[in-house]
C-alpha cells in the first residue's frame, strides 16, 4: 500500500490579533493560515514546525482559541472565520490531521472577530460584525459526543463591532463577567449571575477612557493581595493600555492620584476615579480605573496575562514593531516595562500612528514563560528568558508565505526548494541535517519585491529567474554569505564560492538587489569617495558574523541578510509575466507574459551567457501561455495556454539557440490547459497536459506529430501535473493536483499506456484550495531518495521515499514523501 506523509509544510500566519491561541496545557499553538488552522509545537526539540493544517473554513481564519477542558490528551479548539462559522474541532488520534470538526455554528451572519473563554465553565462567548455577541454552552459527553448551545444573543447598544472579548469569574460569588469592546473607545462590562443558571449576561457599566477602537481585552485574579480582586487590560489603537480593577463589596480601593499628576499634562483629564457598580444576587462589586500603561507608539493589538508565584506580568504587542512585559513595582505599585522585545528603532522602518501593516500583531505567553508573536510577514519569533543571562534569547521558530504560492523549483540537484508567492516574496527551503535529526526550514529570501510574483525557475546550482506583475524578469546569483549557511547547516556544498559576490540587499526607494561586501565586526563603514560615513542605514549592512549561525536563520535575518543580488533584467514583453522556464543545460530560459493577441502572446528565449534574447520571438499562441517547459534532453520547449492549444517547438542540430515549431494542437483540450510536464524518457517523447476540462492527457512522438494515448478524467478542473522523473519499475508516475486542493498519482504502463491510480492523497493532508504547481523533487546524484529502514514497523517496507513539493493557493508551500510506490 503506498503511504504518503506530510514532511513540510510552510504557511505564515493571519494577522489578526484573535488569530493565534497557545494551550498551557498540551504546548500546542493554534493559528489561522488563510482559511486553515495550522498545528505547531514550538517547543519540542525536534523543531519539527508545522506539523497539519486543518480545513473546512472556506475564508480566512480570524479567531483560534483553545477551550480549556484542563486535559493534555483531549484539546478542544474553537475556531472563527470570515465565512460566518464557528468551528468546534476536537482531539482525534485516528486523523491524520490529529483533529476532526466535530460542530459548526451558524448563528452568526457576519464574520467572526473574537471568541472568550474561561477556564472551570463550560461557557464562551463569541463576537461578529453583526454587531453581536453570542453566548454557548459547550458540553463534552464522552469521547466523540461534543454538544454546543445557543445561550444568550447580546444585540450591542449602542451599536458596534466587537473586536475583542474577556469572560473572567467573579472571584468568590461564582457569576461571570464579560468584557466587550471594539469600533468604539468605550469597554462595556456584562453581568451573568450564577444563581440563575439559565440567566442572561446582562449590562451594568461602561468603561471610558480611551481614544481609540479597543483591539484587545483579558482578564486575570491578582493572587498577591488579600481582597483577590481581578484586573482587566484594555488595549487600544490610541496606544495606550488602561488597568482596571474589579474588587468585590461596597469599600473601594484606595484612591489613584495618577489623574492630578501635572507630570503627564493634558492626558489627566481623561483619567478618571469614577466607581462603576456591578450587582449579583449575593454580592456587589466595584470597577476603578487603576494604570495607565505608556510606552508603546502605535497601535496595541493584544495583551496577554502571566502569574509567577505571586507576580503578575502582562505581554502587549504593538504595530511599533515591539513586545513589551509589564511588572507593577512591588515598591511603589507603579505599572512599569520591565522588557521590551522585538526590533529597534533605527531598523524597523516606518509605521504610522494611524495604523499600518508592520509590527506584532500577535504575543502569546507558554505556561512555561516563552513568547511567541506574530509579525507583518506572516512569520512567528520564539524567545525563552535565560535566567543565568538574564536575558531574552531567540528561538527557532517558523515563518511561510501569506499570500497564493504562485510557482516553486527545485535546485537542480534537488538540495534545495525555491518558492514565490503574491505576498511579493521569494524563499528558499532545505533541509537542516543535524547528526541523525533532519527538519526543513526557511534558509533565505532572496526576493522582496514590490510586485506581486508569478513564476520561478532555477538555472543551474546556484542561481534562478523570477517573473513577476511587471514587464520584465529578473534573475538572482547566489551570495557567499547564504552558500556558506547552507553548506554549514544543510550540507550543501558549493564549489564556486569564490566567484560568488558576498551579499545582497535593497537600496532605498529601489526594487533591485544590489550586491554588497560584508564588513568585519566593528569596522568602519565608508562611502563612495572612502570616506566615514555617518548616513549609513544599520540595516544595510552586513558584518561577516551575521549569518555564522548554528541554526536556521531567525525572521530578523531572513528579512535583511539573506537576499540574493540581482545581476539581470531581461526585458522586451509588453504586459504581466506569466510563465517561465529554463533549458536542464542552463544555458537558455524561456518566458511569457499575460495576453489577449498573438502580438502579446509570444514565447521569448534568452540566451544566459550574455543575456540577449534569441529573435525573432516564438509563435503559436493567441492567449496567455500559461506553463513552459524543456524536455529532458532539451530538444523540445513544451508551451500550453488559455487559448486551449498546446505547442511544442523542435531545436536546431546545427544552431542549438534556435527553436521552430514541431507540431501543435489548438484543440489539444475543450478548456483552457492550465499546466503541461514532459515525461522523464529521453528517448521517448512523452508530455501531459492538465486542462480546465478535467482531464489529464498524455501525449506521444508520433512522427512529427503528438497523439492523445491515455486520458484521466477527474472531479475538478485539473491545474497541475507532474512526472516523477525517472521510469519506476517500467511505469511512467504522474502526480496532478485540482482546483479543490485534491492530489492523486496515477500510473501509465510504458508502451500499452494502460492506466492505474496508484494513489489519491487523503484529502485532510491536502491544500484546501487550489494546487498552482506540483515538482518532484530530481533524484540527480541521489539514486532512490531516502531510505527505510526494513523493520521500522512503519508499514513502508523498506522501500524509498519519493518526494512532491506542492504549491497551493492556501498561502502553503507542503512536502510529502511517497513510499511503496511500487508496491
Amino acid at each position: 500500500m503506498v503511504i504518503v506523509e506530510t514532511d513540510y509544510i510552510a504557511v505564515g500566519g493571519n494577522r489578526h490579533p484573535a488569530a493565534a491561541d497557545w494551550d498551557p496545557v498540551s504546548g500546542l499553538i493554534g493559528f489561522g493560515a488563510d482559511r486553515n488552522v495550522a498545528l505547531w509545537r514550538p517547543l519540542n526539540d525536534d523543531h519539527g514546525g508545522i506539523h497539519a493544517l486543518l480545513s473546512g473554513h472556506t475564508d480566512k481564519v480570524n479567531v483560534v482559541r483553545f477551550f480549556p477542558t484542563g486535559s493534555a490528551d483531549c484539546p478542544i479548539i474553537i475556531t472563527g472565520s470570515v465565512d460566518k462559522t464557528i468551528r468546534i474541532w476536537r482531539s482525534d488520534p485516528s486523523s491524520p490531521v490529529s483533529f476532526t470538526c466535530v460542530v459548526t455554528l451558524l448563528d452568526h451572519i457576519n464574520s467572526i472577530n473574537t471568541v472568550a473563554v474561561v477556564p472551570g465553565s463550560d461557557i464562551f462567548a463569541s463576537g461578529s460584525a453583526d454587531a453581536t455577541v453570542k453566548i454557548w454552552r459547550l458540553q463534552i459527553r464522552g469521547e466523540s459526543d461534543t454538544e454546543v448551545a445557543l445561550v444568550q444573543s447580546i444585540d450591542i447598544t449602542p451599536r458596534f463591532f466587537p473586536l475583542a472579548l474577556a469572560l473572567a469569574p467573579l472571584t468568590t460569588s461564582g457569576s461571570l463577567v464579560l468584557a466587550v469592546g471594539g469600533t468604539r473607545s468605550s469597554v462595556q462590562i456584562y453581568v451573568k449571575d450564577h444563581v440563575r443558571r439559565q440567566g442572561d449576561f446582562s449590562l451594568q457599566a461602561t468603561l471610558t477612557g480611551h481614544e481609540g477602537w479597543v483591539r484587545s481585552l483579558s482578564f486575570t485574579e491578582e493572587r498577591n493581595r488579600v481582597h483577590g480582586d481581578i484586573l482587566l487590560a484594555s488595549a487600544s489603537q490610541d496606544k495606550y493600555i488602561r488597568l482596571w480593577r474589579v474588587r468585590e463589596g461596597e469599600d473601594l480601593p484606595a484612591a489613584n492620584t495618577v489623574g492630578h499628576d501635572s507630570a503627564i499634562g493634558t492626558l489627566g483629564k481623561a483619567l478618571s476615579n469614577k466607581a462603576h457598580r456591578l450587582k449579583t444576587v449575593t454580592s456587589d462589586y466595584s470597577v476603578t480605573f487603576e494604570a495607565l500603561l505608556l510606552g508603546h507608539e502605535d497601535w496595541i493589538y493584544t495583551t496577554s496575562w502571566r502569574t509567577v508565584g505571586s507576580k503578575l506580568q502582562m505581554l502587549s504587542a504593538s504595530a511599533d514593531n515591539s513586545l513589551a512585559i509589564w511588572e507593577s513595582d512591588p515598591t511603589s505599585g507603579v505599572w512599569v516595562c520591565a522588557t521590551r522585545l522585538g526590533e529597534i528603532s533605527a531598523q524597523k522602518g516606518s509605521t504610522t500612528a494611524t495604523g499600518s501593516t508592520g509590527g506584532f500583531w500577535i504575543g502569546l505567553w507558554s505556561s512555561k514563560g516563552q513568547v511567541v508573536s506574530l509579525g507583518r510577514t506572516g512569520s512567528f519569533r520564539l524567545w525563552s528568558h535565560a535566567e543565568q543571562q538574564d536575558r531574552w534569547l531567540q528561538g527557532v521558530a517558523i515563518s511561510g508565505h501569506v499570500k497564493e504560492v504562485t510557482g516553486l523549483a527545485w535546485g537542480k540537484d534537488g538540495e534545495y526548494l525555491v518558492s514565490t508567492s503574491s505576498d511579493q516574496t521569494t524563499r528558499l527551503h532545505a533541509e537542516w541535517k543535524r547528526g541523525n535529526r533532519r527538519s526543513w526550514h526557511e534558509f533565505a529570501r532572496p526576493q522582496i519585491h514590490g510586485y506581486d510574483l508569478n513564476c520561478i525557475d532555477t538555472i543551474g546550482r546556484s542561481r534562478f529567474i523570477s517573473g513577476a506583475d511587471e514587464k520584465l524578469l529578473r534573475v538572482f546569483d547566489e551570495p557567499k554569505a547564504v552558500a556558506l549557511l547552507l553548506q554549514k547547516l544543510c550540507r550543501i556544498k558549493e564549489t564556486a564560492q569564490e566567484r560568488m559576490p558576498d551579499a545582497a540587499n535593497i537600496p532605498v526607494l529601489g526594487l533591485s538587489n544590489k550586491a554588497v561586501k560584508v564588513v568585519e565586526d566593528g569596522e568602519a563603514i565608508k562611502d563612495a569617495d572612502g570616506e566615514r560615513s555617518g548616513a549609513v542605514d544599520p540595516a544595510s549592512i552586513v558584518h561577516k558574523s551575521t549569518l555564522d549561525l548554528i541554526h536556521p536563520p531567525f525572521e530578523d535575518h531572513l528579512a535583511r541578510h539573506t537576499l540574493w543580488p540581482e545581476s539581470e533584467k531581461l526585458y522586451g514583453h509588453g504586459y504581466e509575466i506569466s510563465a517561465v522556464a529554463a533549458s536542464h543545460d542552463g544555458t537558455l530560459v524561456a518566458t511569457a507574459c499575460r495576453a489577449s493577441s498573438i502580438n502579446h502572446a509570444v514565447i521569448r528565449l534568452f540566451e544566459t551567457c550574455e543575456w540577449r534574447e534569441i529573435k525573432p520571438p516564438l509563435t503559436a499562441h493567441s492567449l496567455t501561455v500559461t506553463r513552459l517547459r524543456f524536455s529532458a534532453d532539451d530538444q523540445y520547449l513544451l508551451s500550453v495556454g488559455r487559448d486551449r492549444q498546446w505547442a511544442v517547438f523542435g531545436r536546431d542540430h546545427n544552431q542549438l539557440q534556435i527553436y521552430t515549431l514541431a507540431a501543435a494542437n489548438p484543440k489539444g483540450h475543450s478548456r483552457m490547459i492550465l499546466d503541461a510536464a514532459w515525461g522523464p524518457a529521453r528517448g521517448q517523447r512523452i508530455f501531459a497536459t492538465a486542462g480546465r476540462d478535467k482531464l489529464t492527457k498524455l501525449w506521444e512522438a508520433a512522427g512529427e506529430d503528438f497523439l492523445c494515448k491515455a486520458t484521466v478524467p477527474a472531479l475538478h478542473s485539473v491545474t497541475a501535473v507532474a512526472f516523477l522523473p525517472l521510469i519506476h519499475h517500467e511505469t511512467l508516475y504522474v502526480a496532478s493536483g485540482t482546483d479543490n486542493g485534491s492530489i492523486s498519482i496515477n500510473g501509465f504502463t510504458k508502451g500499452d499506456f494502460t492506466i492505474s491510480v496508484v494513489c489519491i492523497f487523503d484529502a485532510r493532508i491536502c491544500p484546501s484550495k487550489s494546487v498552482t504547481q506540483l515538482s518532484w523533487r530530481p533524484s540527480t546524484g541521489r539514486p532512490g531518495m531516502s531510505q527505510v529502514n526494513q523493520d521500522d514497523g512503519s508499514g513502508k517496507n523498506g522501500k524509498h521515499a519519493f518526494e512532491l513539493g506542492v504549491a497551493s493557493e492556501d498561502a502553503s508551500l507542503r512536502i510529502y514523501s511517497i513510499y511503496n510506490l511500487d508496491a
